[in-house]
């Protein structure tokens, strides 16, 4: 019998009954489906967190003060002292590897216009501050070399100060705050960003001159953090190396010390954050591939049933020169159309319920061709092996003890 005419001849046996055979894929349909859902808000959580933090700067390097240990306690960076303005320029005369540098020095408190008040954190660097950290400026300017030479009380804000420091009447521009006491002429607004990777707000913002920071507000000399972009995402491997044999002149390091300061870079973030959700992906995956197995050995139990139902059936069709391969293959092939008609079913269910997720939830989905091709040869692959066994005891049958069969 060629395979047409078995292909037939399974698909009357599945269409003989509907319900059982609808029954018997439901389990493969919700496993494909479940497969499918998994791995896009998997996807769609990577590429969001990727996307995210490629926002703040794939280029970005960072160098901060090495954490202290003191009778045996970690003392956090904020107790060590050993980033100074003078590595700024150093960095900027030794590495041509970076394209910009700037210091940050930050502080949190109260932000207050007229009798409107809310709690921020002003942040602070020099002109190259808002490139290299990708913020983009709605209104005003930037302040220039002389401000910040100067230690002139001008400042930039965020769309989130604005909104409650601010009604919709009033022009922020050229308006005078105070931020811990301390009066600020606003001369900008940066362009909303959302909402970082860590769920912070980066419009929740205040940034002026390192100078007038330090000078004003932390009244320290120290930087908490050095900030800077390489040239392009290429080089940022080499840069990072360059950054760090600079830095280690500037403070005058002997080859037998250990470095007083830590780098790190934006693409170890991403690295991190992309291994852990590679990890969750495989983990999603592997739950819902559990209902798909379950799918599989229904169809196992099915097939059992159907080859005893039909044990005269099978006994006449070898008693009249029927080859066991032929029963092999028939049987065979009926657990291999349940599974890949429910397989085609999961795989319009998955895409489906993927997008509605996305539309009622708001999560990130993203549905790849991978996760379809695989779940579909996955189906495949539990049609051929949870439908081998039955077919082939089907096909082993002695003819006269089948026809004997009731």
């Amino acid at each position: 019998m060629n395979i047409l005419n078995l292909i037939k001849v399974a698909t009357a046996a599945i269409k003989r009954n509907k319900t059982r055979s609808f029954l018997t894929m439901l389990g493969i349909i919700i496993g494909v489906a479940s497969v499918i859902v998994m791995l896009a808000i998997g996807e769609g959580s990577n590429a969001s967190i990727r996307e995210q933090i490629s926002s703040m700067g794939t280029n970005l390097i960072n160098v901060m003060p090495k954490s202290e240990r003191r009778g045996g306690v970690q003392q956090g960076r904020s107790m060590s002292q050993t980033l100074v303005v003078s590595d700024v320029e150093y960095l900027q005369n030794n590495c041509d590897l970076i394209k910009a540098v700037s210091p940050e020095v930050k502080s949190g408190g109260q932000v207050i216009y007229g009798s409107n008040n809310w709690p921020t954190q002003i942040f602070s660097g020099n002109e190259e501050y808002t490139y290299i950290k990708k913020y983009d400026i709605a209104e005003g300017r930037i302040f220039n070399s002389q401000e910040i030479k100067s230690s002139a009380k001008v400042c930039l804000i965020g769309q989130t100060v604005v909104d409650n420091l601010f009604g919709d009447d009033v022009d922020p521009i050229g308006q005078n705050i105070r931020f811990n006491k301390i009066p600020f002429k606003v001369i900008g607004v940066l362009k909303e960003k959302g909402d970082n990777t860590f769920g912070q707000d980066q419009d929740d913002i205040v940034l002026a001159p390192y100078t007038t920071v330090m000078k004003r507000i932390t009244r320290q000399i120290y930087l908490q953090t050095i900030v800077m972009s390489a040239r392009s995402e290429d080089v940022i491997e080499k840069a990072s190396t360059q950054v760090e044999e600079a830095m280690r002149l500037s403070h005058k390091l002997k080859d037998t010390e250990e470095n007083d300061f830590e780098i790190r870079t934006q693409q170890e973030l991403i690295s991190t954050f992309g291994s852990i959700s590679e990890m969750m992906i495989v983990l999603l995956g592997s739950i819902s591939t559990i209902s798909l197995i379950v799918g599989g050995i229904g169809i196992m139990n099915i097939m059992y049933v159907s080859v005893t139902e039909r044990t005269r059936e099978i006994g006449l069709r070898l008693a009249v020169g029927g080859k066991e391969k032929d029963i092999l293959m028939q049987f065979l092939l009926e657990a291999i159309l349940l599974s890949v008609i429910g397989g085609i079913i999961g795989i319009v269910l998955g895409i489906v319920s993927s997008q509605t997720v996305e539309n009622i939830m708001g999560w990130p989905i993203l549905i790849t061709s991978d996760a379809i091709l695989i779940s579909f040869l996955f189906c495949s692959f539990i049609g051929v092996f949870f439908g081998w066994y039955p077919a082939r005891k089907a096909s082993a049958l002695d003819p006269i003890e089948a026809l004997r069969h009731e």
